[in-house]
């Protein structure tokens, strides 16, 4: 695993949020669990936990790494890449209503 991310670069700091939900749940009529959303597109995919893991299968279709947390008073990102979890200053916190 490693120590540091090296995908910061894919960061998209304009990347908004594609949807209010999970947006592949929201089209097949499914639910899910907690959201993340895509730090180079504005993806936002359920969860791990979520029966259809969408935002990790957004990750192995476009190669997208970086995801943030889309949860009220949540900030840290993911990498998938890495394999590694941290907050990253400078970069705009979104969360579903």
């Amino acid at each position: 695993m490693a120590q540091t991310c090296s995908h910061l670069d894919q960061v998209d700091e304009e990347a908004t949020p594609s949807s209010t939900g999970c947006e592949d749940c929201l089209r097949i009529g499914a639910r899910w669990v907690h959201l993340r959303m895509c730090l180079s597109c504005g993806h936002v995919g359920c969860c791990d936990s979520s029966p259809n893991k969408h935002a990790t299968a957004h990750f192995h279709s476009v190669g997208h790494p970086l995801v943030q947390s889309y949860e009220p008073g949540e900030d840290w990102v993911w990498c998938y890449e890495d394999e590694l979890a941290f907050v990253l200053d400078g970069v705009p916190t979104h969360s579903h209503p």
